[in-house]
């Protein structure tokens, strides 16, 4: 299993269904330290973000916002509920 790969597909997964939900998160990336080595974790980086964007996001995960999103990018972000 390719974890490195796998992690780029996450990172762009997530990217996509934030992208449905209007929200950009400018620094989200794959974690350089994390890929390295010969056991790499993978780690996805959310990175920072200013007020705006978190108060965007926060909407975007709350229940009762996530009705009015997409098919997918609501299936996707309910994925993302409870698992930080």
């Amino acid at each position: 299993m390719d974890k490195v790969g796998d992690a780029e597909r996450a990172c762009e997964d997530l990217r996509d269904a934030l992208r449905a939900a209007g929200v950009t998160l400018p620094s989200l990336g794959l974690d350089a330290v994390s890929c390295a080595g010969s056991a790499p974790l993978a780690l996805v980086d959310l990175g920072r973000c200013n007020v705006a964007t978190a108060r965007a996001l926060a909407r975007a995960l709350r229940p009762d916002q996530r009705a009015s999103l997409t098919t997918a990018s609501s299936s996707a972000l309910r994925g993302l509920v409870g698992k930080a």
